[in-house]
């Protein structure tokens, strides 16, 4: 079941670039709900969502590619407002009848047009004016469709946005998403509130009071299980939930051995004590481990604690009595990192409670949390009255320490990453950083090097220690940690966890890579 509160939507297809994500995170800062769907997203299924208006993002693609990336021709004939950002406005061009070329001179980064009209996308930014925005394109409009006038023009592209007013279309060259736009957002703001008429009515405080009614409605007088693991994602849906049907849900801690630090026993504390929930702790540290002896693949991994977990919320479920549902802290970006929209976007990795649930489960789904970004749901916590330490929490992956440890996981291994990571976490609080960065934490690598302690030759295992910035795990970038903290962390993993003898730091962002190692 997946809550659905929104009255005013806009739709982003996805043709592939590596910005959507970041034109839902813009069109959600201006307070308006939207959401990101494949390209080739059916016709009905596009009215079925009945959007105030729609965006078509850019891609890596040439409209004039073999496999150029083409959504359904009669979205044109739609009633609502469309913006075509980049590759979008090319397709719009495209299918409309206009000329999309090659540019003589490829425009990337940053370029200067001239507003011509700023009646409706460019209102506020005057005529006449020179404006800085963000190009990326190897191609360009020759002709525009008929019906259609030029909003602004760069030295390269004479037509780098343009609009049929009375039919409400719209196109621009260049990223108003990106922060290198300085005045994306306002156009943006533009194409939301003046063309598309929406409300900036979506706010946390709506979230929660429209999203606790329709969970009282459509679960009754069900029972709800939900796995609790600490972390913001979780204890904000069971709060939620709580608040929904109180005594109606039951709370599952699963210790599946692959915790960091006494984390079951802090959890259990929390909310037995404070909540005063349902609370159940199951120990199935062993029954985890022996599933997963030998394995050393990432995606087998996840596969197998997904399928694992759904198997222990089962039998708990048969103990505790008839239940319905299993809710779980599901966010936005593990839903997009699980799907494959066919081409544009490859499937990155299998999140253990999303692509690792198995095909057939006793318990139905309840995702209260789906739609949103981390720092939206950070945003319902403080609505909730949640602690600040728990909804300022870093992110801690379903699958645990498993996709932290590179290679085979043992008993033993597992209590090397457990101490270095607590040291991890213990310095960057100190440092004044917890808060500051995205993501802090350690990586047992699966190799080990030669090292010298107290004149003896050491043959130990190499611990990288990782730290990110970001907004919502779509991006992030390397922490620019003070050598002298990392220092400190590398001196004290060294010296106090046995087994290790070599501290490194990653310095890499994402993408390419990710934030996590697996």
């Amino acid at each position: 079941m997946t809550v659905n509160v929104y009255d005013q939507k806009i739709l982003i297809l996805d043709f592939g670039s590596q910005y959507t994500q970041l034109i839902a995170r813009r069109v959600r800062e201006a307070r308006v709900y939207c959401e990101i769907h494949p390209f080739n997203m059916s016709l009905q299924k596009i009215k079925d969502f009945s959007p105030k208006g729609i965006i078509l993002s850019g891609g890596p693609s040439s409209i004039y590619d073999d496999n150029a990336p083409f959504a359904e021709k009669g979205l044109i004939d739609l009633e609502v407002p469309i913006l075509g950002i980049c590759y979008g406005m090319q397709f719009l061009t495209h299918l409309l009848g206009g000329v999309v070329a090659k540019s003589g001179d490829r425009e990337y980064g940053n370029v200067q047009i001239r507003i011509e009209d700023e009646r409706d996308l460019f209102y506020g930014l005057g005529r006449g004016e020179q404006r800085t925005v963000w190009m990326s394109h190897g191609d360009r409009i020759d002709h525009m469709p008929e019906g259609f006038e030029a909003l602004a023009g760069s030295k390269n592209s004479p037509v780098a946005a343009m609009a049929d007013v009375e039919r409400r279309r719209f196109g621009v060259q260049f990223h108003p998403e990106v922060a290198h736009t300085p005045d994306g957002l306002k156009i943006i703001g533009n194409f939301l509130f003046r063309i598309c008429g929406c409300d900036p009515s979506w706010t946390m405080a709506s979230f929660v009071r429209k999203t606790v009614k329709s969970l009282k409605e459509d679960i009754g007088e069900e029972r709800v299980i939900c796995g609790l693991s600490g972390g913001v994602d979780s204890s904000v849906t069971a709060v939620l939930l709580h608040g929904a049907i109180g005594e109606k849900l039951s709370c599952i801690l699963v210790d599946n051995g692959l915790l960091r630090r006494n984390e079951a026993r802090e959890v259990m504390d929390v909310f037995q004590g404070y909540y005063g929930m349902d609370l159940h702790l199951v120990d199935a540290s062993e029954h985890f481990l022996k599933h997963l002896d030998g394995v050393t693949d990432p995606e087998k991994k996840r596969k197998i604690i997904g399928r694992e977990f759904i198997r222990i919320f089962e039998e708990k479920a048969k103990e505790l009595g008839r239940a319905k549902y299993l809710a779980q802290g599901t966010l936005y970006p593990d839903v997009i990192e699980s799907v494959s929209f066919k081409g544009p976007s490859a499937t990155i990795k299998s999140h253990h409670n999303v692509g690792g649930l198995p095909d057939v489960m006793n318990l139905e789904l309840i995702e209260p949390l789906r739609e949103l970004f981390k720092d939206e749901v950070r945003e319902v916590g403080v609505e909730l009255g949640l602690p600040r330490e728990l909804v300022m929490r870093q992110p801690f992956p379903g699958p645990g320490l498993a996709v932290r440890i590179l290679g085979e996981i043992t008993g033993e291994r597992l209590e090397i990453l457990r101490a270095a990571d607590a040291i991890v976490r213990d310095e960057i609080k100190m440092a004044g950083l917890y808060e500051k960065v995205w993501q802090s934490f350690a990586v047992l690598l699966p190799v080990r090097t030669v090292g010298v302690m107290g004149d003896e030759r050491t043959y130990e295992n190499v611990i990288a220690v990782r730290s990110v910035d970001s907004l919502d795990a779509m991006t992030a970038d390397w922490s620019k940690i003070p050598y002298e903290v990392l220092g400190r962390i590398s001196n004290r993993i060294i010296n106090s966890v046995k087994g290790v003898n070599r501290v490194v730091y990653d310095i890499s962002s994402k993408p390419p890579s990710t934030i996590e190692w697996e």
